[in-house]
């Protein structure tokens, strides 16, 4: 299996058939050679009357190389998931359901934002490593939008009409390399302290503003520094350049997030910020995340 196309015309060039995407697909899902999920054998023959499936030789067992993954039981064709997996991926900014449905020429918005639900399923790679070196740790408050809370939310801490998110931001030689971003319920010490449990490594030393929620942090190195009258971006550069560009993000692609679906939206700003030095690379990392992560119906998505 190759690297990532890196442009359209080699994207198309390269997954024109059905034929072609389901080949990558079994080469991203078994990169060792197949191996039946039912008992583990390494050897099948393609079914000759189910496209893209093969029998175990030991179990009889038969796997379509979509079975198990998010394109579970797909009816799409196999070059249109590559093609929203592709545009998912690579577009600078991301795009809206509309969006899709517009350039990939779908019947119908929901069919366009059942693509994108699953796909952002599939931008949380399974075992991704903690955060290292220094960690930036701060939270904020995104305006969401809904009918019965004001769009503008409350001043400051202020829940109301909000949607609460926390942000690490891994630093390394002065530079901001990774980012992991999680919605939270406050800005108690049990909500920061579980979100940085969860997403930087043990030892790692943390940098926050000084805000009660942090104290008592065990674990990590905690380098707390009050505010007070200095701008908050002063003290914490990078973790608020990731916040101005998660609200302007969040406000130009979507209009607005929405807190059922918040954490999906959150994890895909995650998965392209963290990709932006080569967005190209994002489609594979996509598609391989893909094949690993189990389907989800259209009930459970909007559940």
């Amino acid at each position: 299996m190759s690297g990532a196309p890196r442009s359209f015309i080699e994207f198309q060039e390269r997954f024109s058939s059905d034929e072609a995407c389901a080949a990558y697909l079994f080469a991203a899902r078994w990169p060792d050679g197949f191996r039946c999920p039912a008992c583990g054998h390494g050897k099948a023959w393609p079914h000759r009357g189910k496209r893209f499936t093969f029998q175990c030789g030991a179990c009889s067992r038969q796997t379509s190389v979509t079975a198990g993954t998010v394109m579970h039981s797909t009816k799409l064709p196999l070059t249109l998931w590559f093609w929203a997996a592709y545009l998912a991926a690579s577009h600078s900014n991301g795009l809206s359901a509309l969006q899709l449905k517009s350039q990939l020429g779908l019947g119908s918005y929901k069919t366009a934002w059942l693509l994108l639900a699953k796909l952002r399923r599939a931008m949380v790679t399974p075992g991704r490593s903690l955060l290292e070196g220094l960690a930036e740790v701060d939270e904020t408050a995104i305006a969401c939008r809904s009918k019965d809370e004001p769009p503008a939310g409350g001043q400051g801490r202020s829940h109301r009409g909000k949607i609460l998110v926390a942000c690490a931001a891994e630093v390394k030689d002065r530079a901001l390399c990774r980012i992991w971003l999680q919605k939270i319920e406050d800005f108690s010490q049990a909500s920061l302290h579980a979100f940085i449990d969860r997403t930087v490594a043990p030892g790692v030393r943390i940098k926050t503003d000084g805000w009660s929620g942090y104290a008592g942090l065990s674990g990590q190195t905690h380098e707390a520094q009050t505010i007070g009258s200095m701008p908050a971006h002063i003290v914490l550069p990078w973790v608020h350049r990731v916040f101005s560009n998660l609200k302007r993000w969040a406000l130009g692609v979507y209009h607005g997030l929405r807190k059922r679906h918040v954490q999906a939206y959150l994890d895909e700003f995650v998965f392209r910020f963290n990709r932006r030095k080569n967005r190209f690379a994002g489609f594979a990392t996509l598609l391989k995340n893909a094949v690993q992560i189990q389907g989800a119906t259209y009930k459970m998505l909007i559940a």
